[in-house]
């Protein structure tokens, strides 16, 4: 994590700082002000990597921020932010194709940005986003031109999971502490396939599968936690039950019948792994099951065949 307060360097100083940050934080970038403040340019950007996403929050006063084509020459590698106006309105042009795309983000909504494209971002007031950087490589490719630039609704369909997922793995540091390698690994990439749907989406439904994959991904490295529920998850990726019951609804599968079968499958795994030498109620415990006698059931319910038999065999 990397915090710049730059309300803390002298006034007179704090523009030129402004300007270096953002340009180590994200990618080049050229800011010019637009009100002249005899207090300076106070600001703040906060950093935090999660695998190749690199997430950041965003403090500062009005401005033009340039990404044109000297800087498109500059820039290091290829991404795409995901970035989420939080307070005052960010107005957007970008580069698509041969045009120019031309929007305003309020807050609650958010804005794609292909950093191999040029951009003009204009703020007239003072500001607040969240600022997600992916890598192209982590969409699949480059991304699909239909939604870059454009303000997208953080309240419906695909840009709701987008915009939730922001704030709840911007929120996951504060809450739970920093997640552990697989947790973070499995977090980045529930993210980068819910923003790969969201750029090949042309309805409501893929916000649905871009929810539940993510999910199963979450719940996939969680599977020890005895508490995981609808109700857990939910609150962890700032969804209702409801929401996340109807992104299950489509498939053969419930989410709790979902974590009960991978929590399974899982056990069964290690009960034939030969090197594994925990007991098998120690391998139930490792998995979510407390109650030896609940995952013995459970266990033969899925595989018509008690676990110490598995470890026999």
């Amino acid at each position: 994590m990397s915090v710049w307060d730059i309300a803390r360097r002298p006034p007179a100083e704090q523009f030129a700082v402004w300007h270096d940050v953002i340009c180590r934080a994200f990618v080049p970038l050229t800011p010019t002000r637009t009100a002249v403040d005899a207090r300076g340019f106070p600001a703040r950007v906060e950093t935090r990597e999660l695998g190749t996403v690199n997430r950041a929050r965003i403090d500062s006063q009005p401005q033009l921020t340039a990404h044109g084509p000297r800087e498109v020459a500059r820039s290091d590698g290829e991404y795409v932010f995901v970035n989420l106006q939080l307070s005052g309105h960010c107005h957007v042009r970008h580069r698509v194709g041969s045009d120019d795309v031309d929007a305003v983000v309020a807050p609650g909504q958010f804005v794609v940005l292909d950093t191999t494209a040029p951009y003009h971002l204009r703020f007239d007031e003072p500001w607040r986003m969240l600022s997600f950087r992916v890598p192209h490589r982590g969409l699949g490719g480059r991304p699909r031109p239909a939604l870059l630039g454009r303000a997208v609704d953080g309240g419906s369909g695909t840009g709701h999971v987008v915009a939730t997922l922001v704030q709840a793995l911007w929120r996951m540091d504060d809450d739970d502490g920093t997640p552990g390698a697989g947790a973070a690994d499995d977090l980045e990439r529930s993210f980068t396939a819910a923003v790969a749907a969201l750029l090949g989406a042309g309805d409501d439904e893929p916000g649905h599968a871009a929810l539940r994959a993510a999910v199963l991904r979450h719940v996939a490295a969680e599977l020890g936690d005895p508490g995981l529920s609808v109700a857990s998850v939910a609150r962890r990726f700032a969804v209702s039950p409801r929401t996340l019951h109807a992104a299950f609804a489509e498939h053969d599968t419930t989410f709790a019948a979902a974590v009960r079968t991978m929590r399974l499958q899982r056990c069964a795994r290690a009960l034939r792994d030969p090197a594994e030498t925990a007991t098998v109620t120690a391998i139930a415990a490792r998995h979510g099951y407390l109650d030896p006698s609940a995952f013995s059931r459970a266990f033969r319910r899925e595989f018509g065949i008690a676990p110490r038999d598995v470890r026999r065999g």
